[in-house]
Formats: structure tokens, C-alpha cells, sequence
């Protein structure tokens, strides 16, 4: 059925009343544009149905969201087009086949339900026909823009132009290089809702100018892509034609299966970005050189090398608190604040995603169990644990690696033990850490400063890989015996936990729930056939041991095992020995020490001092005597040199003090020699705690009276007589302990840190705080 379009103004009012065709928001229909339309949904087919009934035309509205299934009244565009129904088939499938032409733009007032389809109220819009000088130059600029469009864009056929170009109406024009372009349906919406002409060619020019750039951008890919592609199959038939030369000449390279095995492995690997590019360029080398060449062989380690190390493999570490604290008293018996450190980095850990290893240095006396803790910590935190003894080292090369020049070079110890353990979150513990030294070959300290700094080891830089590796996952450990030969710089990077000697109640519980099950079980024993009484391990700690930690008490724990097995290998399984004090004896022989006889009784010139050494705290006897003579003053006992000053500074300070002290008149230090001995002249001594040690043997040896034998002190001294603090406290008054010395003189200065001792201990012994020499005397002497 074919319907002739309404063609007069005089028929029509400014406003009216048609049914609404709801459109897709891709299907734009502009005026004097023609085109098929099939509705399927109810309210369009409704509305078609009754405009050919009504002999009315039709008002296409686009929707504002294409997944609306039911639209309503606030679904549509403010803007749509009026349009004749110029044929119709009804196809009896519940849809309507219509051609339609579009002839105005009309503004929509209101849109009204009329039963199961829309109608609106519209206002129609004309467009303005004038042509003014400013809309011909953007009709101009439109149309230039739009032929460079066509001319980039293939997909426009090249007759668009010339038809575009035939419109002398701005509006229209403006229509018509719209219809043409592939526009989004918001871009195409846009030009629709501008009423007037003018504004729709400078919202179009700014259309086109974006789409033209849009598509400059895609034409440069594109053609970066041609280059790449056409470069990578001008390498691959290269590479095929100098394959076949190399094996025409007998001159071919490393297999090809085996390049590109390697080549897979190393993409796989996970490295860095860095370490990647340096793999492949290596490897790529490697491909150009004969099998036997030996740069194809050290080429070759190195990328075995960077393939073996964990780039990406790491342990799930355990953060359970109360898990890996069962784990740490389980191995240990005591040690409460390396145990409290561990316990908050897991906690924290808990509460953070990333958190770089912690840096601990643990310092203490030998057998305290540094190195044992290491390992205890690894298993409670869930890691794996390397082992890197630092003892002796004087090579800088062994933390960083050798460079590739040198033949048969390395990377460093750091790396080879990452790439033995096969993770990259290990507890890595550095032993012996102030034992290193230093010659021609550089300095090996000064190399764990970056390998122990978090700030700057997750780019460390080994000599012999020469690309960066990310350190900052391990958990490293480093272990003393003194701080004091550790470089500042390192040290500062570290965070310092001491671990004191053992008490004697601390020693045995290590001995009943440690020592003594070890050894019986490596020494094939059950306490079938051996137990210990409590008495018999504390006269081994007090009469067959002198140290801090439990080394040797292991030893003669093991000493008792051996013996024992012997007796059940020749007696039979059936026998049993008690171990008790008084048959120690027979197993151990005469004791080695004398417990508790630091000094049997007060005697002249005789002081007895506090010292800290490397196998803990210790007591010292300083003696002092004098002689007729020319004012001379001896210092003998290996002393170092800052006890040497300490021993000037004691002296002059009684000299000077010499009245208020009320030293006799009948003394002359210029017609008296005094020599100063510290006993056990083999051991090297050192430091200035001493000090007022010396003051009080000088002083006592000059006044002639005794010093008490059940007092020990400890401070430096200086000119005026002030008593200053020293360090390792603890040390010296579980040394003290050992030595049954009930009263002990401390600096002032020290009395903060008498919280670190146990408190059994503190109940046992009296402490003296002073401030001044003075003080000390008047406490020392009797």
C-alpha cells in the first residue's frame, strides 16, 4: 500500500500529536533521509499500526538505552524526526514492514501512553535557510574536513563527496556528512538534538577533527606493526640462510632445539625486565658460536646461572603466632627478646601484605645459641634456612661474586646460597659477622652494606650476574661475639639483640630438657640406662665449666654418655647409672675450678673487678704493691692500651686527692715505685671499666687497708673522680654469681639496667649505685 507524504505547511500546526516509533540508539534517522524499518516490539508495531489507520505520520524516537525492554515515558531523546510511511507489508508475524522518509525535526514536548503505544506532542522545527558569510566558511571547512575523512577512512565509498558536496542548506549539509560517517550513537545524538544549523556544523567540525586524528593514530600503529613484522621475517629468513651456510661449511652453532628449549626456560623464569633482555642477548650470542669454543661455554654457565636462581619461588611463610612461638620454646629455653622480636614481625606481617625482612644481629658470648636460633627461627617463621660463615673472610668477592672477565668466576656466597635453597624469602644467617678482614683483595664488610640495607638490597647487584635481584623478602640474621670490632656503618644497619650468658638455673633446665635427651639419643642411651641428678649437672656448671653459654657443658655431658655406653656395651642393656655429685668424680676426674673463691679473705692492695670478654663476664683480681724507689709506676698482665690509661687515671686522681683522701704524710709517691699486676698474664685485656678497680688496689696498698673479699666492682674513672658507666652489666654480675660475691659497687649511670638481670639473682646480691670514687672507698675498703 503506498501513501503520498503530507506536503503543505498550511496542514500542519506548530504543534501536534503523533505516534512514537521507538528507535535504537544506533538507529538514527535524519530528515530527507530514507530507510526500511521492521518494529517487532509491541509498542512500535502498535504505533505503525495506527498511523496507517489514522492516515497519520509517524514520529521516530530514539531510545536512550537500547536494553530497555519495557520503555517508559522518560526513555526517549528530546529530539526526533517526523516521518511519512511511504509503504507497508503486513507479514502476519507480529511485526510491520515499513519504508519510511523523514522530513522535519520536531522538539517533544510531552509523551502521552496511549494504551499499549506512545504518543507525543511536538513541536515542529524548521530549519533556517539563510546563508551567512560565517556558515559558508564552516559549510567550506566542513566539507574539507569531511573529504579527508573519506580519503583515510576506506570504508566510505569516494561518491559520498560529490553527493555531501550538492547541499546548499547548512542544516542539511550538516545531516548529510553525518548519515555518511561511522559515528557512536551519543556523537550522532548530538548532531540530531542541535536545532540550529549553525551550531550543528561546529559541533560536526569538532566531530571530525577528533575522528581524524583518531584514525592518524591507528594508520602510525598499524604501520609501526608492518615495519616489525616485515623486520622479524626479514631476521627469520637470515637466520635460515646462515644455518645452511654454517652447516655447509661444518661450522654449525649450538643445536637449535637446544636455543630454543633455553629461550622457552628463560621467559618462563619470571625474571626482571633487566635480567630477561641480558638473558636473551647472551643467549642469542651463544647461538652464533661453535659448541666447542670456550666463550660458548662460560656463556653458557651464566645462563644456567640465571636460570637456577628464584625469581619468583618463595615460601609461604608462617604467620601463626602461637604455632611458631610453640616452635621457639620448643628449641630454646629462654631468650625472651630475640623470641618477642620474631613474634611482633610475624604479628605485623599478619596485618601488612609486603614487609621487607628484618636486619637482626645477635650478640653474645660463644655457646648461647646464636647460630642454633637461626635455625629455630627458620622453622617457626616457615622458611628455608641458609648458613653463610663469615669467619676469616678477607675477599669482598665472596659476598658479591667475581666479575666475568676472571676464568672460572662465581657469583657470591649471597647468591649461590638463594639458588641452593631454591626460594627467595629464606632466613639467611651471616656467622661470625665480627670476624672479617680486610687486605688487597677489598673489604668484605663494606660489601654487606648493601646487602644488609632494606632501603637499597631489593636492587642488589651481584659482580658476576650483573643485573639486579631483589634481596628484600630474606630474612637476614648475623651473629657476634662483640660489637665492638663490627664498622660503624654496618652496624648501624643492623638491629642489635644481645644474648647474655646463661644463669645457673638457666643452664640447668637447658641441660635436663635439652643437653641431656641429645646426647643420650646420639649416643644410643635411654634413661633406662643413665639419668642425671639435678646436683650432679650443677656441680659440672659450677666446678668442671667457666663460660657463658653451655658449649662445654654439653661436652662433658657427652664425656659421662661416652663412658656410660662403654660400661652398657661390656655390662649388658640391663644396667643402669645414676650420675649424682659425689660419684662426678669417677667420671669426670678432679675438678677444674674452684666455685665460689673469688678471694678467700680482705687483703691489702688486693681489689677484685668485673671484666667482659668474649666468653662472657669473668672476675679479675687487680693487686697492687709498692716499693722504695723513684715515683715509677709498672703496669703488667698483658694489658691493652686503654686499660694502661685507665691505670694513669686512677693514679693521678689519688694523687691529686691525696689530703682529702687523708693519705699519710710518711708516703712520698715520688720515693715509692707502685706496680700495678693483673693476674693471668696470658689473657689479653682491655677496656676502661676497670678503672676504679685500680684506684681502690692503689688506694688500699698506700693506706695499708684492706679491700672487703666479698665485694666486686665495676666503672671508669676519670680525673675528677667521677664513676662513669660501662656496658655488658648483665655479663659481669652472672660472672659475679658464679664467683659467690654477695655485694657489687655499679655506676649510678647503671642502675637502669639492672631490670635485665634475673631476678633470682638480684634476690641474692646487694648493688651499690655510686657516683664518685669517694663513694666507692668509703664502700670497698674496711
Amino acid at each position: 500500500m503506498k501513501r503520498s507524504r503530507k506536503s503543505t505547511q498550511n496542514e500542519r500546526a506548530d504543534r501536534r500529536i503523533f505516534p512514537v516509533l521507538p528507535l535504537p540508539p544506533e538507529r538514527v534517522i535524519f530528515p530527507r533521509m530514507t530507510s526500511p524499518l521492521v518494529p517487532s516490539r509491541q509498542p512500535g508495531v502498535s504505533a505503525v499500526r495506527h498511523a496507517l489507520l489514522a492516515d497519520d505520520d509517524l514520529l521516530l524516537l530514539n531510545l536512550r538505552n537500547g536494553e530497555d525492554e519495557t520503555p517508559s515515558l522518560n526513555s526517549f531523546l528530546s529530539v526526533g524526526v517526523i516521518a511519512a510511511i511511504l509503504e507497508s507489508v503486513d507479514p502476519n508475524d507480529g511485526t510491520v514492514r515499513i519504508m519510511v522518509e523523514g522530513y522535519i525535526r520536531v522538539r517533544v514536548h510531552r509523551i502521552i501512553r496511549a494504551g499499549d503505544f506512545f504518543q507525543a506532542e511536538v513541536e515542529l522545527i524548521e530549519d533556517d535557510p539563510v546563508v551567512s558569510e560565517p556558515i559558508r566558511e564552516l559549510m567550506g571547512q566542513s566539507l574539507e574536513l569531511f573529504e579527508e575523512y573519506v580519503k583515510a577512512n576506506k570504508k566510505i565509498p569516494s561518491e559520498a563527496v560529490m553527493l555531501v558536496s550538492k547541499e546548499e542548506h547548512p542544516g542539511h549539509l550538516a545531516d548529510s556528512i553525518a548519515v555518511h560517517m561511522s559515528l557512536k550513537p551519543e556523537q550522532i545524538h548530538t548532531i540530531l538534538e542541535i536545532l540550529d544549523p549553525k551550531e550543528r556544523l561546529e559541533a560536526l567540525i569538532d566531530i571530525l577533527k577528533t575522528e581524524l586524528e583518531i584514525i592518524e593514530i591507528e594508520t602510525h600503529l598499524q604501520n609501526e606493526v608492518k615495519k616489525q613484522v616485515a623486520k622479524t621475517q626479514k631476521e627469520f629468513y637470515l637466520q635460515e640462510q646462515l644455518k645452511v651456510i654454517q652447516r655447509e661449511l661444518g661450522q654449525g652453532g649450538q643445536d637449535a632445539a637446544e636455543i630454543e628449549e633455553l629461550e622457552e626456560k628463560i621467559k618462563a623464569a619470571g625474571m626482571n625486565e633487566e635480567a630477561e633482555e641480558k638473558a636473551l642477548k647472551e643467549l642469542k650470542r651463544l647461538q652464533q658460536l661453535p659448541p666447542m669454543s670456550a666463550e660458548a661455554g662460560v656463556i653458557r654457565t651464566y645462563v644456567d646461572w640465571l636460570l637456577a636462581l628464584p625469581w619468583h619461588e618463595r615460601t609461604e611463610p608462617n604467620t601463626d603466632t602461637e604455632k611458631a612461638e610453640r616452635t621457639l620454646e620448643e628449641d630454646h629455653y629462654g631468650l625472651d627478646k630475640p623470641k618477642e622480636r620474631i613474634l611482633e614481625y610475624l604479628a605485623v606481617l599478619q596485618l601488612v601484605e609486603k614487609l621487607k625482612g628484618p636486619i637482626l644481629c645477635f650478640v653474645g658470648p660463644p655457646g648461647v645459641g646464636k647460630t642454633s636460633l637461626g635455625k629455630s627461627i627458620a622453622r617457626a617463621t616457615g622458611r628455608k634456612f641458609v648458613r653463610m660463615s663469615l669467619g676469616g673472610v678477607r675477599d669482598e668477592a665472596e659476598i658479591r661474586g667475581h666479575r666475568r672477565t676472571y676464568i672460572g668466576s662465581l657469583p657470591g656466597r649471597v647468591i649461590q646460597g638463594l639458588r641452593d635453597v631454591k626460594s627467595k624469602n629464606p632466613v639467611f644467617l651471616l656467622d661470625e659477622v665480627d670476624k672479617m678482614s680486610t687486605d688487597f683483595r677489598g673489604d668484605p664488610a663494606s660489601a654487606l652494606l648493601e646487602v644488609l640495607d632494606p632501603e637499597q638490597n631489593d636492587t642488589f647487584r651481584d659482580h658476576y650476574l650483573d643485573v639486579e635481584f631483589d634481596l628484600s623478602d630474606v630474612m637476614f640474621i648475623t651473629t657476634a661475639n662483640l660489637l665492638q670490632p663490627i664498622p660503624a656503618a654496618l652496624r648501624d644497619r643492623m638491629e642489635v639483640i644481645e644474648l647474655p650468658g646463661y644463669t645457673e638455673h638457666e643452664k640447668l633446665k637447658i641441660a635436663e630438657l635439652f643437653l641431656v635427651p641429645k646426647q643420650l639419643e646420639a649416643h644410643g642411651l635411654n634413661s633406662k640406662n643413665v639419668s642425671f641428678s639435678s646436683g650432679s649437672i650443677l656441680e659440672i656448671i659450677r666446678r668442671y665449666t667457666r663460660e657463658a653459654g653451655v658449649r662445654n657443658l654439653e661436652r662433658e655431658i657427652t664425656s659421662i654418655c661416652r663412658k656410660v655406653a662403654r660400661r652398657v656395651v661390656k655390662d649388658g642393656k640391663s644396667k643402669t647409672a645414676r650420675v649424682t655429685k659425689t660419684n662426678l668424680k669417677g667420671y669426670l676426674g678432679q675438678p677444674r675450678y674452684n666455685y665460689g673463691r673469688a678471694s678467700e679473705k680482705s687483703e691489702i692492695g688486693v681489689a677484685t673487678g668485673l671484666v667482659y670478654t668474649q666468653a662472657g663476664g669473668d672476675v679479675i683480681s687487680i693487686e697492687a704493691t709498692t716499693m722504695p724507689g723513684e715515683g715509677k709506676v709498672t703496669l703488667t698482665g698483658q694489658l691493652g692500651e686503654i686499660m694502661r690509661e685507665s691505670g694513669q687515671t686512677a693514679l693521678s686522681y689519688v694523687r691529686s686527692h691525696a689530703s682529702a683522701l687523708h693519705i699519710p704524710e710518711s708516703f712520698s709517691f715520688d720515693k715509692h715505685d707502685i706496680h700495678i699486676h693483673v693476674p693471668e698474664g696470658a689473657q689479653p685485656k682491655e677496656g676502661p671499666s676497670a678503672g676504679i678497680t685500680l684506684a681502690t688496689a692503689m688506694f688500699s696498698e698506700i693506706t695499708k687497708r684492706p679491700v672487703r673479699h666479698n665485694i666486686a666492682m665495676t666503672g671508669e674513672i676519670t680525673l675528677r673522680g667521677k664513676v662513669l658507666a660501662i656496658g655488658g652489666l648483665k655479663e659481669k654480675v652472672l660472672a659475679a654469681h658464679r664467683a659467690n660475691i654477695t655485694d657489687i659497687i655499679i655506676p649510678k649511670e647503671n642502675e637502669k639496667d639492672l631490670d635485665d638481670i634475673p631476678q633470682e639473682i638480684r634476690d641474692v646480691l646487694h648493688f651499690y649505685p655510686v657516683e664518685r670514687m669517694e663513694q666507692v672507698l668509703e664502700r670497698a675498703l674496711e
